[in-house]
């Protein structure tokens, strides 16, 4: 393997290995296509991921946490509506799913594999977007636009009732005509229930 100029970082085989599982799929990947995709040999990688399975689970967080790190701005501040909010959160979520398996719908089906072997990613993943649905519940029960005695409860409630627009399983659905319109519908009868 010839030497690399750059400094070996997780990031950068986290990069590479994207690549890899776009190129060859997740059951043809190895880690030593990883590290020749680096010019490494497969025990660099070995240092900074212990495992295949540590290496793919690592991947796999990196992608989920891309959703969530955008949905965490609107959860956090934007509009000070909580409906508006609450909506645009919802929105924001569909659109980034249903992004990522429009445009590189190999790697979505990648990545739909590697989530389901790796479970925990995928929880933490879950739990970290209801946390995010429950403070603004919370925000909307606290200014009383709102009338939830449970705001947790009350947010994996509008998870679940939203999964149509973000659960993998339903990808092929995102692409029909009236979509949108089913989930406008969705959403005006959630806020609804929660006011």
């Amino acid at each position: 393997m010839a030497p690399t100029s750059e400094t070996l970082t997780a990031e950068r085989i986290l990069e590479a290995t994207e690549e890899v599982l776009r190129r060859h799929g997740p059951a043809k990947a190895t880690v030593v296509d990883v590290a020749r995709a680096l010019g490494v040999s497969h025990g660099s990688v070995y240092r900074h991921f212990r495992t295949k399975a540590a290496l793919r689970e690592a991947v796999t967080k990196r992608w989920l946490d891309r959703t969530s790190e955008r949905l965490a701005g609107i959860a956090a501040a934007g509009d000070p509506d909580p409906g508006t909010r609450l909506r645009d959160w919802l929105a924001a979520l569909f659109e980034a799913k249903r992004h990522k398996a429009g445009d590189d719908p190999e790697l979505f089906a990648t990545y739909t594999v590697l989530a389901d072997e790796n479970g925990a990613a995928v929880g933490e993943h879950i739990a970290e977007l209801t946390a995010q649905l429950t403070r603004v519940i919370e925000e909307g029960a606290g200014s009383g636009a709102f009338s939830v005695p449970d705001p947790a409860a009350a947010a994996r409630a509008v998870f679940q009732a939203t999964g149509r627009f973000h659960d993998p399983c339903h990808a092929r659905e995102w692409t029909r005509p009236g979509v949108g319109e089913e989930f406008t519908a969705v959403v005006d009868l959630l806020l609804r229930g929660l006011r």
